[in-house]
């Protein structure tokens, strides 16, 4: 049995400029980080005695004999592209839900691979886990997604990560005292909307749309390295990230028109009407968690206001995607 444990991410900056589209002919920087709520992929070889090859267990239950049968995308691409030939039980469990904005599916990815990398006794670095997850996700499913999830569940973190237009990556850490960081965290709160949706769908609006909102992005992209700024600085208080948050939401909602719906405006009107500073939908948009970013004083009447949605308490998590559970016994007999 290999049980891997891959983290979603909160992108607080320059969200948009992950897309191979935008960061190929300008670079592109994302701000944010690793949360402590994982995805958990567990892999085991499957014993010969079923009438099916492969169990997959997901939100469906799929019970095939060849990996092209199989239904989930990840699943069957990942299979596919290393080469595995023997039969697999695979389950999957998440703290949170997915199409949430969280970087599910790409939590997934990095956690399989990592898994099935495991299972075939191989540690894979975290910088090849990240570029094999985006090629999996870009080229072999086809979806429109970006490259910043990828990396923050293969890395885990708080970060700056650079696109460079040669298609690379660089991620460096956002140094700063703890007590920094925890007055980051003191200032956030994440809610569930209720709604869930397709990411790549709206991914795909925003990226038809790059050509016409080059302005948008480039002052987007700006705010990464304000925000590293603010952070690290000894002087600059904290409260200005929340309203480079609202400044950001405001130029986000105006890259395509799924990113916001009037549920998703009426939550963060009536956050900001509580005393929130600023906040954002995460992810591509229309749906599933928002952030928000509120003065400890300001806390208690937001919750207040927003009593009828789910809030979610979580940390950073350094480590990014990990083997927890390795227990090779039996695989020998494959």
């Amino acid at each position: 049995m290999i049980i891997s444990r891959t983290p979603f991410r909160v992108s607080l900056f320059g969200g948009g400029s992950d897309y191979p589209k935008w960061f190929h002919r300008h670079g592109g920087a994302v701000f944010g980080f690793a949360i402590d709520k994982y995805c958990y992929i567990s892999v085991r070889p499957l014993p010969p005695f079923f009438d099916h090859r492969h169990r997959v267990v997901y939100s469906k239950v799929e019970t095939v004999n060849t990996v092209d049968e199989i239904q989930h995308p990840a699943v069957r691409a990942v299979l596919r592209e290393t080469g595995v030939d023997m039969g697999l039980e695979i389950h999957h469990d998440g703290d949170l839900p997915a199409r949430s904005g969280l970087g599910s599916s790409s939590s997934f990815t990095v956690g399989m691979l990592n898994a099935v990398a495991a299972l075939d006794g191989r540690i894979v670095n975290k910088k090849d886990l990240a570029r094999e997850a985006i090629r999996i996700e870009q080229e072999v499913i086809g979806e429109h997604v970006g490259a910043q999830d990828q990396v923050w569940a293969a890395f885990g973190g708080l970060n700056r990560i650079a696109f460079l237009p040669d298609g690379d990556f660089d991620v460096q850490p956002a140094i700063m005292p703890a007590e920094r960081r925890r007055e980051l965290l003191d200032h956030l709160l994440l809610y569930f909307t209720g709604f869930s949706r397709f990411a790549s769908e709206i991914a795909k609006k925003q990226i038809d749309n790059i050509d016409r909102r080059e302005r948008h992005l480039t002052t987007m992209v700006s705010f990464v390295d304000d925000a590293m700024a603010i952070l690290q600085s000894d002087s600059r208080p904290v409260r200005e990230i929340g309203t480079l948050l609202d400044e950001s939401w405001r130029l986000k909602r105006e890259l395509a028109d799924a990113v916001t719906t009037p549920e998703v405006d009426d939550i963060y009107r009536a956050a900001r009407d509580a005393g929130a500073l600023g906040g954002k939908l995460l992810g591509a948009g229309g749906g599933g968690f928002m952030l928000l970013f509120v003065e400890p004083h300001r806390r208690a009447a937001v919750e207040e206001r927003l009593g009828n949605l789910i809030r979610v308490n979580f940390g950073i998590d350094t480590i990014g995607s990990k083997i927890v559970v390795y227990e090779p016994d039996g695989l020998e007999h494959r």
